[in-house]
């Protein structure tokens, strides 16, 4: 399940008041959400949450819950 902290940080970052974000949503989904503004969402999780992610790790996720489970293995 994706926190309301992650969904935060991804509304703040596309300037978006409201989105519905669920564990398999699509980055491309997202209205804003380009390859451009992929990198600076990550930046700004990576900001949020005090961690660093390698590229390989973000390519991997294929939505957004494989993002929260990558968020959460930093976090523990």
């Amino acid at each position: 399940m994706i926190s309301d902290r992650l969904k935060n940080v991804i509304l703040k970052e596309l300037k978006l008041d409201e989105y519905d974000i669920q564990d398999e949503t699509l980055a491309n989904q997202i209205p804003g959400w380009d390859s451009l503004n992929h990198i600076n969402v990550i930046l700004a999780i990576e900001k949020d949450y005090g961690v660093r992610f390698k590229g390989y790790e973000v390519l991997k996720c294929k939505n957004i819950g494989d993002l929260q489970k990558l968020v959460d293995s930093k976090v523990s």
